[in-house]
């Protein structure tokens, strides 16, 4: 069946359709990963957004149960040059297509997704509408495109009541985690290094999180535009102000720097893929990161008085990372589990969990 991407800028791609065929509209950004499909696909941040990934083959090794950074998938539509039509690999337990028919996400391949990638990253991320209609006006497709917007995800995506997951081996520390659209592979990486971890929605009170015990807060990643979210920067702001140890991830971090007079901005077109790197100042050396974060901390905004770049993107020079001046707090851009490929920057977690011991 014939599949029709209709970019906002009036750009037509036209190709094969992959997984439902229900029509879809949302905001279109490319990732460069040459894996990690299925965690991408799971991955909270990426709601509402649909995902050009322009490595020319994908699904050649299939979808399984393990690989999933949530439990559904959010996703809106995937363009690929080409789709596998079968997984090889010793823990493939299903095919791509199949799974994207499962659950919802629409798909085209046969598309030039090098030329695609090209217009967003000269144009930037734009709306798109991807269609099987044999027939439709493009003038009412047009005005579609203007008038949608992607908000309201972070209530969409965090989780409706607390859940407590258990420290593998002895428990060192108990840490909150604020769910703004926190992926398993973070909380894995706590558990793993002994942290009793509670979830907790993303509307929930400074007051009640003081009150909890905790040893430590993690901000999670998350969708979406952060300065929408005037409620939690707030409360954010009232766990700053505490003297418990904090950290921020992906969307965490953003609201953090809101939370402590800094400005938060669009980039052109973001930074999504396994394949970023980032410079550790402190440290001298750089590091290939996994990210996905359409918004950045702007250098000129952080009061130095209260924090310090710490982290710089070696593309294009954009804050990866704060140090803040108040003890016990950091938080950092681009996400330090690296499930969809790089591993070098998990000792992040290491680190979190000795400043949460110590809080003992």
């Amino acid at each position: 069946m014939k599949a029709t991407l209709i970019l906002e800028n009036g750009s037509v791609f036209t190709g094969t359709s992959i997984g439902s065929t229900e029509e879809k509209i949302c905001e279109l950004v490319f990732n460069t990963s040459m894996t990690g499909y299925q965690e991408l696909l799971t991955d909270p941040s990426y709601a509402g957004q649909g995902v050009v990934m322009s490595y020319p083959l994908i699904g050649n090794y299939g979808v399984n149960d393990e690989d999933v950074e949530s439990d559904r998938t959010w996703v809106e539509a995937i363009v690929v040059r080409h789709l596998s039509d079968r997984g090889s690999n010793f823990r493939c337990q299903g095919d791509l297509n199949t799974y994207l028919k499962q659950n919802n996400i629409a798909g085209v391949q046969g598309v030039d997704t090098r030329a695609l990638t090209r217009i967003l990253r000269n144009q930037g991320s734009m709306m798109a509408m991807l269609t099987c209609a044999e027939h439709f006006n493009v003038a009412q497709v047009m005005d579609k495109l203007r008038a949608h917007k992607v908000t309201g995800k972070v209530a969409e995506v965090t989780c409706k009541q607390a859940k407590v997951i258990p420290a593998e081996g002895e428990q060192r520390c108990h840490t909150a985690v604020l769910d703004c659209g926190v992926a398993n592979s973070i909380i894995a990486c706590l558990t793993g290094r002994g942290c009793k971890v509670t979830v907790l929605p993303a509307d929930t009170s400074a007051a009640d999180i003081l009150a909890g015990g905790y040893d430590g807060v993690v901000l999670s990643p998350g969708p979406g535009d952060p300065n929408e979210n005037a409620a939690v920067i707030e409360q954010v702001n009232k766990l700053y102000e505490s003297d418990l140890p904090l950290f921020g991830f992906g969307l965490g971090h953003q609201l953090l720097a809101l939370a402590t007079g800094a400005r938060v901005e669009k980039l052109p077109y973001g930074h999504r893929g396994g394949n970023i790197p980032v410079r550790d100042l402190e440290k001298g050396k750089v590091f290939i990161t996994s990210q996905n974060h359409g918004y950045a901390v702007a250098g000129d905004s952080v009061d130095a008085k209260i924090a310090e770049v710490s982290h710089v993107n070696v593309n294009d020079g954009s804050v990866e990372g704060l140090k803040y001046k108040r003890a016990n707090c950091f938080t950092m851009q681009y996400h330090p589990e690296g499930n969809t490929g790089p591993m070098e920057v998990k000792y992040v977690f290491d680190r979190v969990v000795e400043i949460m011991g110590g809080a003992k």
